[in-house]
């Protein structure tokens, strides 16, 4: 999927002929331990440290209309985050994914991001604008 913003992830999962079950996993960029000090720079800059899951959740398109919505969902937790990874789970036959499914799938996004592996993953910034990694 080819997008810049979170709208047009949302307009692209609409647009499916099955129905979609939107995964997100919320992250944090963190210092790794023993770190050198090289690193620590880096970090400091936004531009190093290692990628953390803190929390996450599906939603059906009709439970979400926007990333302002999404983003004040999660702030309600008081769980701090710096970027959101999301993708979409399609149903199969016009049902919606089986909530096995949705959860075997927010599992396999959470052992990606540890692994560094989120190539196949929209993430975008707290305002829903892409990130890219270089």
């Amino acid at each position: 999927m080819n997008t810049a913003h979170f709208d047009e992830f949302l307009t692209a999962a609409r647009a499916e002929p099955e129905p979609q079950r939107l995964l997100f996993v919320f992250g944090v960029a963190e210092l790794p331990p023993g770190a050198t000090p090289g690193q620590a720079k880096r970090h400091h800059e936004g531009r190093g440290g290692t990628l953390a899951p803190v929390m996450c959740v599906d939603k059906s398109l009709d439970e979400l209309t926007s990333f302002a919505e999404l983003a004040r969902e999660s702030e309600a937790t008081g769980q701090p985050w710096d970027m959101v990874f999301a993708g979409a789970l399609a149903g199969r036959d016009g049902a919606p994914p089986a909530a096995a499914d949705v959860e075997r799938a927010l599992r396999g996004m959470i052992g990606a991001i540890h692994r560094g592996a989120i190539e196949k993953f929209l993430v975008l910034d707290r305002q829903g604008q892409l990130l890219r990694f270089s």
